[in-house]
């Protein structure tokens, strides 16, 4: 996620500067030829790219208002996530107590159960989190663009260490082996909170009424993580992603055709100002089409993603002080504008 108020103006420029030699390139062509070799036959009339143009300029319209929509779904995702797990470590606190046991439990006993499920439940962001950073197919973070941006600006903490680093400070080494023996860690780990809230019922440190309301807290979980699981593991449908790609090349390409006899008829000289046009227009569609792929997937971790690190990070001092705990680790800070 930036953090600044807004991209500035060479920041966008650095971010597309391979982009506009290429315009020029695209630019330059036609008018060299259209001036050097006096081929005045490549000029285009302006009507059909204007209607290609507004075509493309809907299309645009189309992804990236959906591509949004994608990016917004996983920041509501996440803030439910937030707010699950405050309620969570509330209710694991208050809810398990010797209020319906026969069997008196110390103090001690009781503060290592509360341990026991907090700490698992930050196991869980952490699981889901490396799950979500998992790269795909259709995804932009192994490009060599997307690398040697990160290389320059931040880090990303989950190519930095492994899944099983993260968890062994909250897990059990049996415990952490049987979780990441499995394809999804994070449900795993869900799974062993249901089975210990069976147990605690059992002991009677929990009453039927509060195992029935944790256990539907472990199922809203289970649908907060279906619903980020559906962003990462469907992409935005390839085929308008595609279209959207071929259609603005297409439209760029032509462009400076249709403006050479426009331009040139304004006098001498002036047949020049098709490549400065032509590139500026070219810029405007070829960074929306870019700000519609970056916005498709918003688990990557670039500077524009949902910054679930962050905010696991939140949600991990925020039950450790629930458990009076005092080395809180310390909150994540915005690198070059950006936080993960």
């Amino acid at each position: 996620m930036f953090t600044n108020r807004r991209f500035t103006l060479i920041q966008s420029i650095a971010w597309t500067y391979r982009d506009l030699l290429m315009f020029a390139l695209l630019s330059a062509y036609p008018v060299c030829i259209y001036e050097f070799m006096e081929w005045k036959w490549l000029g285009i009339p302006p009507l059909p790219i204007a209607l290609m143009g507004t075509a493309v300029a809907f299309n645009l319209g189309f992804k990236n208002n959906n591509a949004y929509n994608r990016v917004w779904e996983a920041r509501k995702i996440w803030g439910a996530i937030t707010n699950i797990s405050r309620s969570w470590g509330m209710i694991c606190l208050d809810f398990i107590s010797n209020q319906y046991t026969s069997e008196k439990y110390s103090e001690a006993e009781l503060k290592e159960i509360h341990q026991l499920l907090i700490y698992r439940h930050i196991s869980w962001v952490t699981a889901l989190r490396y799950q979500l950073r998992e790269p795909k197919e259709w995804e932009l973070q192994t490009s060599a663009a997307a690398i040697r941006f990160r290389e320059k600006f931040f880090v990303i903490a989950e190519h930095q260490k492994s899944c099983r680093d993260a968890l062994s400070g909250f897990t059990e080494e049996n415990e952490l082996n049987d979780i990441l023996g499995h394809s999804n860690p994070a449900l795993q780990i869900l799974r062993l909170q249901s089975a210990t809230m069976k147990d605690l019922n059992k002991k009677g440190l929990i009453d039927n009424f509060r195992h029935i309301a944790m256990q539907d807290m472990i199922h809203s979980m289970i649908n907060q993580q279906g619903g980020a699981e559906r962003i990462k593991n469907f992409p935005f449908p390839r085929q308008y992603a595609s279209m959207s790609f071929f259609f603005v090349a297409i439209f760029i390409t032509v462009l400076p055709f249709t403006l050479l006899t426009p331009l040139a008829a304004l006098g001498e000289g002036f047949v020049w100002l098709t490549i400065p046009f032509s590139i500026l227009v070219s810029w405007i569609f070829y960074s929306m089409e870019k700000v519609g792929d970056l916005s498709e997937n918003p688990f990557e971790g670039r500077g524009t993603d949902v910054p679930i690190t962050t905010i696991c990070r939140s949600i991990e001092i925020s039950l450790k002080e629930m458990l009076k705990e005092q080395d809180l680790p310390e909150k994540l800070s915005p690198v070059n504008h950006i936080v993960t």
